[in-house]
């Protein structure tokens, strides 16, 4: 099987459409359709089926995606080799991070990979579900992402997975709140409380509703703001609670903002940098992967 058509089936598997695709490759959407109409004549069976205006894997699509992200992980491991005998680890290294994960991970990240030399760091935000991983890491070579403790990790066959820390999530309250003298509290001291969440399918939103659920108080949600240093204002100006991440919320000390962790429930985001297997083989990918976990390791003796 030709290792370029086994390249734009697994873009397909992970951008979702011939356009995404030739975009991303460089080719036109009727090269990339003649490739893969190539590919399963090699093969013998269909790997694409009609889905609307676009196409999805068939299961032999499915299965042949798994085992090509093997063939050109092994392809990233023999380039790899050859890069060591040449030089140093060097070149572009292509990383996303989620807001308030680059908040607290890049000053530090950038810290380490320019102490190493050799790498160029090109990093960006960008506002993430763990639905878009997939199409992210097509794009970038990490992806540095968070999900609740409930959702599955990327599937280990395709996706090196990097554990980074698990972040605990704490109730934010004003400093004059009623329960800002407590140690701790608990969910259902909040019931009458404004809440302000993320967007609806974003990993703090989903700890809360999954807390609800446990709990049977259902949280009465005030306004919805994914940029979490806004929400840190809403809240220091009176204007609700929030469940916040505690390594990364801006408390002033205690001045401007109370976190106070919530009593007898384990709430947790889990952050953790995902690449492609071909992409995490190259040398300069390890030695980012490696500062990110230091740095995360930093991230949580100071906190």
């Amino acid at each position: 099987m030709d290792v370029q058509r086994l390249r734009v089936l697994r873009e397909l598997a992970d951008l979702g459409s011939v356009t995404a695709v030739a975009r991303a490759l460089s080719f036109t959407p009727s090269a990339i359709s003649q490739q893969l109409k190539a590919l399963a004549a090699e093969v013998g069976m269909p790997l694409t089926e009609p889905a609307g205006r676009g196409l999805r894997l068939t299961a032999a699509g499915r299965t042949l995606v798994a085992e090509a992200e093997q063939v050109l992980a092994a392809l990233a491991h023999a380039e790899a080799a050859l890069d060591r005998l040449r030089s140093a680890p060097q070149g572009t290294v292509r990383v996303a991070l989620f807001p308030s994960g680059a908040r607290m991970l890049l000053p530090g990240l950038l810290t380490r990979v320019e102490a190493v030399g050799g790498i160029d760091l090109c990093c960006r935000d960008v506002d993430m579900t763990p639905a878009d991983v997939a199409a992210l890491a097509a794009d970038v070579d990490i992806v540095v992402t968070h999900r609740d403790e409930a959702t599955p990790a990327p599937e280990a066959g395709r996706w090196a997975v990097v554990e980074l820390l698990r972040e605990p999530l704490d109730v934010v309250l004003p400093p004059r709140h009623r329960l800002a003298r407590r140690r701790t509290v608990r969910l259902t001291d909040l019931t009458d409380e404004g809440w302000i969440s993320v967007g609806v399918g974003w990993p703090v939103d989903e700890v809360l509703r999954s807390l609800a659920t446990v709990t049977g108080a259902q949280p009465r949600i005030v306004q919805r703001i994914n940029d979490f240093s806004v929400t840190e204002e809403l809240v220091a100006a009176g204007h609700g609670i929030a469940l916040l991440p505690r390594y990364c919320t801006d408390d002033r000390g205690g001045r401007r903002l109370v976190r106070r962790p919530l009593a007898g429930v384990r709430a947790a985001r889990l952050i953790e940098a995902v690449a492609r297997r071909s992409t995490a083989a190259r040398p300069a990918v390890r030695v980012v992967l490696d500062a990110l976990r230091d740095e995360a390791a930093a991230v949580v003796a100071r906190g």
